[in-house]
């Protein structure tokens, strides 16, 4: 037997409830299959904000076509609009993350309740991060990729060998979420406006509409000077020498690996762990 095999003995045999908590990204999908045919109780769910991409949501139906068990969808009734509305009209920002907080953070312990339950976090060997840590004694994280030394490189070969693959947005985005993510760099927004226009002028609507006076979700301009032109030329310029760089740099990675070096090579904030994971 296999020091992980033990693992994954001794992590089934833990009492209580096991859940891995999706995003739509690449690394809590490979997760799921990493670990659904030794950890046969699983629960699998999703935090749904009702704002996600269309490939999101395709992604997570392959994904519970290759696990066949379902996906529990969480927020059904209870979406970004909703609580739009009851924050009155205040959009979420850097500085006031109510939208973690509600459509994520509060769901997902309203649904695990008082039980024990055992939280299975995509974080990986080669990431410098914590994932979403919370103060319920209840519920306790494990983390296998740490555990077993998984890498960018092993997540790619668990998609690639399940047939699920990497989400389609990862060719311009990668980070999975709101498609208004106040966190999305600024190649990111440019891909969102050339792959989904009609999301771009939604985002663009809530910042002219219900923004208020100097908000933006990049903070350090409006989407309406992120669209200008010689503006999208520069950022489209910037992004492809950061790929070029990565490849001198790491001339092994593959396109879509370079596309998220170059993304995270840009001067911007980090994302929110609980979304991205």
């Amino acid at each position: 037997m296999t020091d992980h095999e033990a693992d994954f003995r001794e992590w089934a045999a833990r009492p209580g409830r096991h859940i891995v908590s999706l995003s739509g990204g690449k690394d809590s999908t490979a997760l799921a299959i990493y670990l659904h045919d030794k950890i046969p109780q699983l629960e699998y769910v999703f935090c749904d904000t009702h704002e996600e991409l269309k490939e999101t949501y395709e992604y997570l139906d392959r994904l519970e076509a290759y696990l066949q068990k379902p996906i529990i969808r969480l927020n059904a009734e209870r979406g970004f609009s909703h609580w739009l509305d009851m924050y009155g009209g205040m959009l979420p920002s850097a500085q006031v993350r109510w939208c973690t907080r509600k459509l994520k953070i509060e769901p997902f312990e309203a649904y695990v309740g008082s039980d024990q339950v055992w939280s299975y976090i995509g974080i990986r060997a080669d990431e410098q991060r914590s994932g979403y840590d919370s103060s319920k004694p209840n519920i306790h994280p494990v983390y296998p990729y740490k555990e077993h030394g998984l890498r960018i490189a092993d997540i790619e070969r668990i998609l690639e060998e399940s047939g699920i693959g990497l989400p389609e947005y990862y060719s311009w985005r990668q980070r999975s979420g709101c498609y208004f993510c106040f966190f999305q760099r600024a190649g990111e927004w440019a891909g969102l406006r050339k792959e989904h226009p009609e999301l771009f002028e939604k985002a663009k609507d809530f910042e002219n509409q219900r923004g208020g006076e100097n908000f933006y979700w990049r903070q350090n301009e409006s989407l309406v000077e992120l669209e200008k032109p010689e503006r999208l030329a520069q950022i489209r310029r910037d992004h492809q020498q950061r790929i070029e760089e990565e490849r001198k740099r790491r001339p092994n990675q593959s396109l879509i690996a370079l596309i998220g070096s170059a993304l995270d090579a840009e001067d911007d904030e980090v994302g929110c762990d609980i979304c991205h994971l």
